[in-house]
């Protein structure tokens, strides 16, 4: 799976391109607007007003809007146990 985060106006935009199926990245966002998961800080997950998925299996997109920076974004991936578990 090939994972490219890019800045965009409103917040991050995260392309999953590859071996990726849309259902795992809706069950990773869940996680995270459930509390489920420990990718990010509290303070970066305050920072998200909204999370959408968007595209099909193999072609997925996560936009994220907020104030929030790529950095925080690329290490919250790093850490996510959906992607990397």
């Amino acid at each position: 799976m090939k994972k490219s985060v890019f800045k965009v106006e409103n917040g991050v935009k995260i392309a999953f391109s590859g071996v990726v199926q849309k259902e795992q990245i809706v069950k990773m966002v869940e996680n995270c607007a459930t509390g489920q998961c420990e990718c990010m800080s509290e303070e970066t997950k305050q920072k998200i007003s909204t999370m959408e998925v968007e595209g099909q299996d193999g072609d997925v997109s996560l936009n994220l809007s907020g104030d929030i920076t790529q950095e925080e974004i690329e290490r919250a991936l790093a850490k996510s146990k959906v992607l990397n578990g």
